[in-house]
């Protein structure tokens, strides 16, 4: 796990290249603290830059970017493979020849013998530029579920790239602000993919891959990967045998490391099952992480004590105050690589993993998307139904209503993205455009006049599956947990996303896999031999903070006298009534701090 950035530019020297990425990496240090280097290729005009989070083989062999033996190809490499092991094996059954023990050069190897197909056979979570001296061909792979972030910009024949957005704007190269991001960020709480704060800087897809032609200095951007469903599993007996070994194995391998590796436990279902699923396979005993609070509805120790009771190993808790949260509140808002109303919780438990040892955790992130978690899924059927109305109507209802309900008037939009805004949005278009002093036309232009990365022609729990998957679990979950977690040099695995384990889950039809008012049922079914019924047979909580009480209770973000806008004024009012949910004033408090 580590950082990695790189330009492609024929206007600059090579001098000027290396100090570039040289500023890049040195922004990027916090997510690579144990080594860095440099490569530069003066007949491509490339430099490629690194930062090392050592993992796997901690010797100085890992150091980076790396070439196979031959030079043939250089690599700058962030993530896991985690079957590079069974790989490696392959291969030197091929004939290559290696001089270390890490996952990154077998990443080398693969594509010098089986080209681009290598990348399909990769299990893990990465993002990395390779360099093909002989093809003069450059390419930005993404793992297949978006763990890893990797974001580009091209202009005038020239190509950058970096692991986060400050990195690029840290280059010298000339980007600008992305003018339509604070309309983007009030509607999602988030700045969803592909776009970001600057202007035509993009986050590479999921699974796919940009060749760069160094001659002709133009980008193509392809998929690397194929979703193929075998057969459909229809017997819930064989449906729960699959889930087991296949979630089982995930977690076996994503143990690998030759650092300490623990497990985030919050007392949720999802943690619960991993930490237990971990401790089977660790034989010296299980570390874990825990956090808890004196606020009883948030707190989930009782329900960590009931995992705690059947494992060994070292228990990691930790007691979170106001105190805390006002003192750190500074770093958790400069950690962020894009404003965000998410990962306060994932900054706070990385801190106290990276203070308790550990460089790798296990994390249950997927699990909420894939079996049916979150009230949406429920929720989703309610849409179809208000879709019926007529528009004039739904105004009427969303005015009339209090501040939660106005997402109604997504609904009179005709846009896949609408029904999500509508799910998970966090202002309508019409309290952005006074928020924004704009017109409500030019914000609806920005969200919907794109195509939607998501089509779907009914709103089944399949749906709600894809949706939270695409767009909240892609632009929120993982991008923030990567930045929170890198941002104190720890990595965050996540079994759940296991390339074979998605593959074992979607053979099984939604209809056994998403079962309506009964969230997570075959998972919980298919691990109830391990899975205390305490941990599954309660309200979900989620791993989540008393941020209503202490944002509410912080002099900066309930400051009204701090907002300039007279509408964000009047939000702030109502939050601090306890009218308004804190995530909204958590927005308004990022984008006062960049106007």
């Amino acid at each position: 796990m580590c950082r990695i950035a790189g330009i492609i530019s024929k206007i600059y020297t090579p001098e000027e290249l290396r100090h570039k990425v040289a500023l890049m990496c040195n922004v990027l240090k916090h997510g690579g603290p144990d080594d860095g280097g440099f490569y530069s290729a003066d007949e491509g005009s490339l430099v490629f830059g690194h930062r090392r989070l050592s993992i796997i083989d901690l010797t100085p062999n890992g150091h980076q970017p790396m070439a196979d033996v031959a030079h043939k190809a250089w690599i700058t490499f962030n993530g896991e493979i985690y079957n590079y092991p069974e790989l490696k094996k392959q291969l030197i059954k091929l004939g290559a020849i290696f001089h270390s023990g890490t996952d990154t050069e077998v990443i080398i190897q693969a594509y010098l013998h089986w080209g681009l197909e290598a990348f399909s056979k990769l299990r893990g979570m990465f993002a990395f530029a390779l360099y093909d001296r002989l093809k003069a061909r450059t390419y930005l792979v993404r793992d297949s579920a978006g763990i890893k972030p990797l974001y580009y910009h091209i202009i005038g024949g020239q190509l950058i790239f970096a692991s986060e957005i400050k990195a690029i704007k840290e280059s010298g190269m000339q980007v600008h602000e992305n003018p339509e991001w604070p309309v983007k960020f009030l509607a999602y709480g988030h700045i969803p993919e592909p776009y970001t704060t600057l202007k035509d800087v993009y986050s590479l897809p999921k699974g796919t891959l940009l060749c760069w032609n160094h001659q002709a200095g133009t980008a193509q951007i392809t998929p690397y990967t194929r979703s193929i469903t075998d057969k459909w599993v229809t017997n819930i007996e064989e449906a729960h045998y699959n889930i087991k070994q296949a979630l089982t194995a995930a977690v076996k391998r994503q143990l690998i490391a030759d650092a300490d590796i623990g497990v985030f436990l919050s007392g949720g279902i999802d943690s619960s099952l991993l930490t237990l699923l971990a401790a089977r396979e660790k034989k010296q005993g299980l570390k874990t992480v825990s956090i808890f609070f004196d606020e009883s509805a948030y707190d989930e120790s009782a329900y960590q004590q009931q995992i705690f009771g059947k494992i060994g190993g070292e228990k990691f808790t930790h007691l979170v105050k106001q105190q805390d949260f006002d003192t750190f509140f500074p770093d958790v808002l400069n950690a962020m690589d894009m404003p965000t109303t998410d990962g306060v919780n994932s900054w706070f438990i990385s801190k106290y993993a990276r203070q308790d040892g550990l460089k790798a955790v296990l994390s249950g992130i997927g699990a909420d998307e894939l079996f049916g978690g979150y009230p949406s899924f429920d929720r989703i059927a309610h849409i179809k139904t208000l879709r019926s109305l007529p528009k004039a109507l739904i105004k009427t209802l969303a005015r009339l209503t209090d501040d939660k309900y106005r997402r109604l008037l997504f609904l009179t939009i005709d846009h896949p993205l609408a029904d999500y805004l509508f799910l998970r949005g966090l202002f309508a278009p019409p309290k952005i455009a006074e928020l924004l002093n704009c017109d409500e036309t030019q914000v609806c232009q920005t969200l919907f006049s794109n195509k939607s990365p998501v089509s779907f022609t009914d709103y089944t729990a399949e749906t709600a599956s894809m949706l939270e998957t695409n767009l909240y679990m892609q632009n929120q979950l993982l991008r923030d947990t990567d930045v929170m977690s890198m941002s104190h040099g720890l990595e965050v695995r996540v079994p759940f996303l296991d390339e074979d384990f998605q593959k074992t889950t979607n053979s099984i039809p939604p209809q056994i896999r998403l079962i309506k008012k009964q969230h997570k049922k075959i998972l919980i079914d298919t691990f109830n031999d391990i899975l205390p019924k305490a941990v599954w047979d309660r309200p979900k909580m989620g791993f989540s903070f008393p941020l209503q009480k202490w944002m509410s209770n912080h002099p900066a973000i309930a400051d009204q006298s701090f907002y300039k806008n007279r509408a964000a004024q009047g939000v702030i009012t109502n939050f601090r009534n306890n009218k308004l949910h804190w995530s909204k004033a958590f927005a308004l408090y990022q984008l006062q701090r960049h106007v």
